[in-house]
């Protein structure tokens, strides 16, 4: 039997009784749920059930309450766009005025699903028939299977002409390769392929991993760096039209968009850390010394190079040319970073600190590194922490060249700067 017939069993009536049973199923428990089940079933049918609960038990960080209804690859669970960054992007394929999208290189189809949830009508195309099964069976029982198309074919061979818009979701893992693949020309398909594919259609997106080289994008499209939740997640390239409104891509555009609430910043172009000599003066992010507040950029902030936008908005400046801290004398509420009252800013010395932190009573320290060699774990190690019940935010990293720790707490606590 093969995983396709393996698969058919699943959604056929024992199988499904099987998932029903193992919804609440305890990985730890799994030998003798094995040993139970393949008294009175196929042990094919007890090995996939069994697969099929682990995988929605994972998949439930990102689909939510739907991974308990949903069917997964392992290789679907680990590529998928999570429910709310993919609700985002369908979000603003309609504000686009897409009505029907080619998905290609959809996977179990959890774009998809929230495309057709915006009202898009989606031919989603895979050439794994095990993923295209899913995507199927994922949009039956989620009852959108009559917006979705599920298609068994080769991406590079698809016809898109007629659609509105195309997404293209290259794959980004390689069991040759040991894992991740980094080098965009490595993608399955190519990211040059999928560029092409994008620039023939009205509107695209190219949905890559956050860590590419910016001299690897393309200049007539914008690209956009989501965080969900303070993580970042994925980068998107987006081509079209700026004139069909305020969600039409930018050319040329670096964004950054915060879930969930939202926020999105589209760059000024101001240039990046480390600062770029051959920038006008103007341009130039400020660097000047440690004021009363720190702001720690969001990571997708950082991933697109828009740190300098966030300084200039709030009126802040580097607290060194090559690293992405926001110094401030007042606090200036932002949704693009996180802002710490600073009590100290120190050398970095290791018995300074323990003392410091001794005397202090503080008996909770968060550590957080940028541009600094010390490894954070082997920090606390050092430190030996008693059990005092205050807490600390501890900053390791170089002012004005010069390694450095900075101490404070979040905005949000009821401390004021106290240097």
């Amino acid at each position: 039997m093969n995983d396709l017939d393996t698969f058919a069993d699943l959604l056929a009536p024992e199988g499904q009784a099987l998932l029903a049973e193992l919804r609440d199923h305890d990985p730890a428990n799994e030998l003798a749920a094995a040993t139970r089940l393949r008294r009175t079933h196929a042990a094919p049918l007890v090995s996939a059930a069994l697969s099929q609960a682990r995988l929605r038990q994972r998949a439930a960080a990102k689909f939510g309450a739907d991974a308990q209804l949903m069917y997964f690859t392992p290789n679907g669970v680990e590529q998928s766009t999570r429910t709310t960054v993919a609700a985002h992007r369908a979000a603003r394929f309609a504000a686009l005025g897409v009505r029907t999208l080619a998905d290609l290189c959809c996977g179990i189809g959890g774009d998809a699903l929230a495309l057709a949830r915006a009202g898009i009508r989606v031919l989603a195309v895979d050439r794994d028939p095990l993923a295209c099964a899913a995507a199927r069976a994922n949009a039956e029982v989620l009852g959108l299977a009559e917006l979705i198309e599920v298609r068994c074919a080769d991406v590079t061979e698809v016809d898109t002409a007629g659609y509105d818009a195309v997404f293209v979701d290259p794959a980004r893992r390689s069991k040759a390769r040991g894992g991740r693949i980094f080098d965009p020309e490595a993608y399955s398909p190519p990211l040059s392929w999928a560029v092409e594919a994008a620039r023939t259609a009205p509107c695209a997106a190219l949905k890559i991993a956050p860590g590419v080289p910016h001299d690897a994008l393309p200049e007539d499209a914008e690209t956009e760096w989501i965080s969900d939740g303070g993580d970042v997640k994925e980068a998107v390239v987006w081509f079209g039209s700026a004139e069909e409104g305020p969600d039409g891509p930018a050319p040329g555009g670096r964004r950054a968009t915060l879930l969930p609430a939202g926020e999105t910043l589209l760059g000024a172009g101001l240039p990046a850390p480390p600062a770029d000599p051959a920038a006008d003066e103007a341009d130039r992010p400020p660097v000047g010394p440690v004021g009363d507040w720190l702001y720690e950029p969001d990571g997708a902030v950082i991933r697109a190079h828009l740190v300098a936008d966030v300084a200039r908005q709030i009126g802040g400046r580097l607290i060194d040319p090559t690293i992405a801290y926001i110094t401030a004398d007042r606090l200036t509420a932002t949704p693009y970073a996180t802002a710490y009252a600073l009590t100290d800013v120190l050398p970095f010395n290791v018995k300074k600190l323990k003392a410091l932190l001794r005397e202090r009573e503080v008996g909770i320290a968060v550590i957080k590194k940028r541009g600094s060699a010390v490894e954070p774990e082997e920090l606390r190690k050092k430190l030996k922490l008693g059990g005092g019940r205050k807490s600390c935010t501890i900053f390791l990293t170089r002012v004005a060249g010069a390694p450095a720790m900075l101490l404070g707490h979040p905005a949000t606590d009821p401390v004021t700067p106290g240097r």
